[in-house]
């Protein structure tokens, strides 16, 4: 719509909300302008499957963005705070969809920018990648059904010969070694199916962070988030709960654009936007 004739049609009619009307009309054309004027592309990288950080969904709802070579859109933290940085840059997003053990290698060759995927960053991480500042802090936790013996569990001491599983290639299935004489069942490749294996009943804990717990619980109340009190939970350095961006080494002129947002940012942000995605996740509208 021409603002010009908005603004004349709107004075006719005596409505002073015409100037707010005329900045909206402007200001949001010019945004999306000055991006495209720019003609950068922040590729980013994530699994599309591990929610509430990221997954794929058929429709653009909500603000999804679509993943590259795919009928697909894809959602959730990393999104969110994908699309910040992409903003900050001046730069149009672009999705990429690539399996865990592919994001690291992704980002050496070069394919993608950055993985933002819920990634510890860990003193063996960083021998293959940079990372930014936190984009998120996540306490580790234990999951369990509801109605099990575990569920009485106030400590990890208390979880003593459970069977327990987790992620492969994460911290979390380094922490089961943790829970007394536990029965260390093979690492599964993928959030989701961890979630089946507990709630099938193929095993009693699952290990991996208070955000992905507390989605498992949104979406099924029969499951339960064991987030023990200080001194009886699992025993974490600093590493294990920072989780960060990954970018190529070297690369330091997009790791301090990045870092400039992050450390505008509090844990109060990261944790607000992580409670919306946890409520938009697609398993919570089943």
């Amino acid at each position: 719509m021409n603002c010009k004739k908005l603004f004349k049609a709107l004075v006719c009619a005596g409505l002073v909300a015409s100037v707010a009307i005329m900045a909206g009309c402007g200001g949001s054309g010019d945004k999306k302008a000055a991006t495209a004027k720019t003609g950068k592309v922040f590729r980013v990288g994530m699994e599309c499957a591990y929610a509430p950080y990221n997954w794929s969904q058929a429709k653009a709802d909500g603000g999804a963005v679509p993943i590259k070579g795919t009928n697909e859109f894809a959602y959730g933290y990393d999104i969110m705070m994908a699309k910040k940085l992409a903003d900050s840059m001046g730069a149009t997003l672009e999705v990429n969809k690539i399996e865990w053990d592919g994001l690291a290698p992704a980002v050496m060759s070069g394919k993608i920018d950055a993985a933002i995927a819920g990634m510890s960053i860990t003193a063996k991480r960083k021998q293959s990648v940079d990372f930014t500042k936190p984009y998120f802090y996540a306490t580790v936790i234990a999951l369990v059904r509801a109605d099990s013996p575990q569920a009485k569990a106030q400590s990890v001491a208390d979880l003593k010969g459970s069977s327990a599983t987790s992620q492969l290639n994460t911290i979390w299935y380094d922490q089961i070694d943790q829970i007394p004489n536990a029965k260390k069942l093979p690492a599964i490749d993928n959030v989701p199916g961890m979630i089946v294996a507990l709630e099938s009943g193929k095993c009693d804990v699952i290990v991996t962070d208070i955000p992905t717990g507390k989605a498992a619980v949104f979406a099924n109340p029969k499951l339960k988030v064991l987030n023990f009190a200080e001194g009886k939970g699992f025993k974490t350095s600093q590493e294990d709960v920072e989780i960060g961006i990954a970018i190529k080494k070297g690369n330091t002129e997009l790791k301090t654009a990045l870092d400039k947002v992050l450390g505008g940012m509090k844990p109060a942000d990261f944790d607000k936007m992580m409670d919306e995605a946890i409520q938009k996740q697609p398993l919570a509208k089943k």
